[in-house]
């Protein structure tokens, strides 16, 4: 990931045993700096395309196919709004498979909850919306009992493996920055993580730390 190529550099005081002096430096990348899409540009959708991840595609295999370069599966990141690809990353259909077997084992098939169907009355009119989590008796209110022919009751399980799958599947939808703002995009973030002026200020990509150990307290 070019990612942390882009980082700024830290000069930070030498934690290794093998240091020859206590003014001894090493240079770091400053993981504490993190870039991010301008806050301006975050609404403007028109920047951005609507994207559904294929099974077993990583953040690098699509940045190969939509910016023709591996390199930037950062921006393809920053772009879906991805901090955490363990989480918020889906998984293929086999690493699902053997996620759900672990969790579940041999209860992968059994009922996670129960969702309602949708039921419309004869005049076509919505009575109960489909997707809602209830009992698995549930029933629809009829006070004037007016409803009476609807059977069985509208309700439907949904398995431990469904609920895991329709979770994943949530993750493959992803917004990502259109190929003709990348440049800009790469311009606007290098801006952001120039080092401004301080007591620490080498250069616009380099700051250096206190040297704790030669503080005179």
């Amino acid at each position: 990931m070019t990612y942390f190529r882009e980082l700024p550099n830290v000069e930070y005081q030498s934690p290794l045993n093998t240091r020859l002096s206590s003014d001894e430096y090493i240079i770091v990348k400053n993981l504490f700096r993190r870039a991010k899409l301008r806050d301006d540009l975050q609404n403007v959708f028109t920047l951005f395309n609507k994207y559904e991840i294929k099974d077993g595609s990583r953040p690098d295999t699509v940045a190969k196919e939509l910016y023709n370069s591996s390199e930037y599966d950062w921006v393809v990141l920053i772009s879906a709004g991805i901090t955490n690809i363990r989480d918020q990353w889906p998984l293929s259909d086999k690493d699902l498979y053997d996620f759900c077997f672990e969790i579940y084992g041999s209860n992968l098939n059994q009922i996670h909850h129960y969702e309602t169907i949708e039921v419309k009355d004869s005049e076509n009119r919505l009575i109960l919306p489909s997707g809602k989590v209830v009992d698995g008796n549930f029933t629809i209110p009829d006070p004037q009992n007016k409803l009476s022919n609807i059977s069985p009751p509208p309700v439907v399980g949904i398995s431990n493996y469904e609920y895991e799958v329709r979770k994943n599947n949530e993750k493959r939808t992803i917004y990502v920055l259109k190929p003709g703002y990348l440049k800009q995009v790469i311009k606007d973030m290098r801006t952001s993580l120039i080092y401004d002026r301080s007591s620490e200020y080498v250069n616009e990509t380099l700051i250096k730390t206190e040297n704790t150990r030669n503080t005179i307290l």
